[in-house]
C-alpha cells in the first residue's frame, strides 16, 4: 500500500505527458477512396429509343487528395477506378456477316425479358474539391466537381427473348474513350453523385434507318468516400 501513492503520481505524469504530445496531423488529407452506386439513364436518345427496367452501375477507385490552401480546404483530386454500367433499352445488336448491326426491337422479336448492352471502364476522375473539414472533424460538408476520362476495355449485349437469344461482346462500335462532367455533394459519408456524358456512348458509325443513335450518359447515385 505505501507504494499507492507513487503508482498514482506516475499514472497522473503518464496521461499528462500523453495528452501533451498529443500532435495534430496539419498535412491531412481527405477522401483517398471512394465506391458508389448509381441509376444509369440514356440522355439525347431518338425517339424509337425507350429504356425498361433499372440500369445500374457500380464504381470503385482512389483518388490522390492534393491540399493547396493552408487550411487545406481546397484540394485537387487525381485518381484511377474501374466501373461497370448497364442499360436496359430496346436497342437490338445483332452480328450479320461479322459486322454488327443496330435496330429497334419489333413484332419479329417475341416476349423480350431481358435486352441490355453492359460496358467496363477504367476511370480517371479529376476534381476540384472544397470541404469544411479539419485534422479532428471527420463529418464535414463537401462540394467536389470535376471530369472523369473514362477508357473503354470491355462491353457485351444480351438479348433475351421467346424467339430470339444473343450474346455479344466487344463489340466494336463503342466510344473507347468517353469523357462527361461529375458533380458530389453532401454531408457526412454518403453523397450524392452525378455524371453527365459529354460524348456518344457509341461511335459516329452506329445508325438506325440513317438516323445517327447519338447517346450520352446520365447517372445519378450516391458515392461513400473514405480515407
Amino acid at each position: 500500500m505505501r507504494y499507492l501513492p507513487l503508482f498514482f503520481m506516475f499514472f497522473l505524469f503518464q496521461s499528462n505527458y500523453g495528452q501533451d504530445s498529443l500532435v495534430v496531423d496539419d498535412r491531412y488529407r481527405e477522401d483517398q477512396f471512394y465506391a458508389s452506386i448509381t441509376y444509369n439513364i440514356l440522355s439525347n436518345v431518338p425517339d424509337d429509343l425507350s429504356q425498361d427496367g433499372f440500369s445500374t452501375g457500380f464504381h470503385l477507385g482512389f483518388i490522390r487528395d492534393m491540399p493547396f490552401n493552408a487550411r487545406r480546404n481546397w484540394s485537387v483530386g487525381l485518381g484511377i477506378g474501374v466501373s461497370s454500367n448497364s442499360y436496359n433499352q430496346n436497342l437490338i445488336i445483332s452480328e450479320n456477316a461479322n459486322e454488327f448491326q443496330f435496330s429497334f426491337s419489333d413484332e419479329t422479336i417475341e416476349n423480350i425479358q431481358k435486352n441490355k448492352f453492359t460496358t467496363y471502364l477504367i476511370d480517371f476522375p479529376l476534381e476540384l474539391r472544397w470541404r469544411t473539414s479539419t485534422a479532428t472533424d471527420y463529418k464535414f460538408w463537401r462540394i467536389y466537381t470535376g471530369f472523369k476520362f473514362s477508357y473503354l476495355v470491355y462491353n457485351t449485349s444480351k438479348l433475351r427473348s421467346s424467339n430470339l437469344d444473343n450474346d455479344l461482346s466487344s463489340i466494336d462500335n463503342f466510344n473507347d474513350f468517353q469523357y462527361g462532367i461529375t458533380l458530389s455533394a453532401g454531408y457526412g459519408t454518403w453523397n450524392f453523385n452525378v455524371y453527365y456524358g459529354l460524348n456518344s456512348i457509341f461511335d459516329n458509325t452506329v445508325s438506325v434507318d440513317n438516323q445517327s443513335i447519338d447517346i450520352k450518359a446520365l447517372k445519378l447515385g450516391l458515392i461513400f468516400y473514405i480515407l
